[in-house]
């Protein structure tokens, strides 16, 4: 019997409105073929995801927002809070996504006031961590994951309900095609879980990889004892490649 596996896409700002709903649909459509070990879960652009969330929830795919602010309501022109996108039917929201780090600079703080805002929302949070290419050269990766993961959880009491999902995401293999050897994200998922079980006791973390993951090397990620899943991005966007990576997670 196959291991429960995860299966996240985040269509980040690749797709307007109509090609996220068209792209909805056709996912849909071969609802049939999805393995019924893996757990899915879609983040459309703001615009879309309340007409294609009603698609994708349809068969049993959840939606989630790609960012959110911290306050529910007020004078924050362009900011979408967490219990606004709970009201539009998400399930889940990503928090300190690396693209939302380093070019929109977002803190560790901002991190933690987003990840409050989301559990107080009844949202389960998918925290992002990594490490850039310079503090990888600089053997700083595990110093960098331990302060991004730390900063995340300071004095935030965690729900004994609440799922955990942390996606660890090497910056220097996003959307580059320079994926993290297997075996080095193992470690880093290892070292992700010891920490885990640390700042959140009594939780069963869930481990996705980010970074490049395609149809072909999907599978080597999955057979990691400490990787539960992929955060897909750009190869998610496609219909083609969306259900090729599908069918490789066994």
């Amino acid at each position: 019997m196959s291991k429960q596996s995860y299966f996240f896409a985040n269509w980040k700002m690749y797709l307007d409105f109509d090609e996220a709903n068209i792209l909805a649909n056709a996912i849909a459509a071969e609802h049939k073929k999805f393995p019924d070990h893996v757990k899915m879960a879609i983040f459309p652009n703001a615009l879309s995801l309340y007409s294609a969330g009603q698609v994708l929830n349809d068969v049993g795919i959840a939606v989630g927002g790609q960012n959110v602010f911290w306050e529910d309501k007020g004078g924050y022109t362009g900011e979408i809070s967490a219990t606004m996108y709970k009201a539009a039917g998400c399930e889940y929201a990503l928090v300190g996504h690396s693209e939302r780090r380093h070019q929109f600079h977002e803190t560790n703080h901002e991190v933690r006031q987003k990840m409050q805002a989301i559990l107080e929302a009844g949202l389960t949070p998918v925290l992002c961590v990594g490490e850039t290419k310079e503090e990888r050269v600089a053997g700083k990766t595990d110093e960098v994951i331990e302060t991004q993961l730390r900063s995340a959880f300071h004095e935030l009491s965690w729900p004994a309900e609440k799922g955990l999902i942390v996606a660890y995401e090497p910056v220097w293999a996003i959307g580059t095609g320079e994926a993290c050897d297997p075996n080095e994200a193992e470690r880093l998922h290892a070292l992700m879980k010891k920490m885990l079980n640390e700042l959140a006791p009594g939780t069963l973390p869930i481990l996705l990889y980010g970074g490049s993951v395609r149809p072909e090397n999907v599978f080597d990620y999955l057979k990691q004892p400490d990787i539960n899943g992929v955060l897909v991005g750009g190869a998610a966007t496609k219909l083609e490649s969306f259900m090729s990576i599908l069918s490789n997670i066994k």
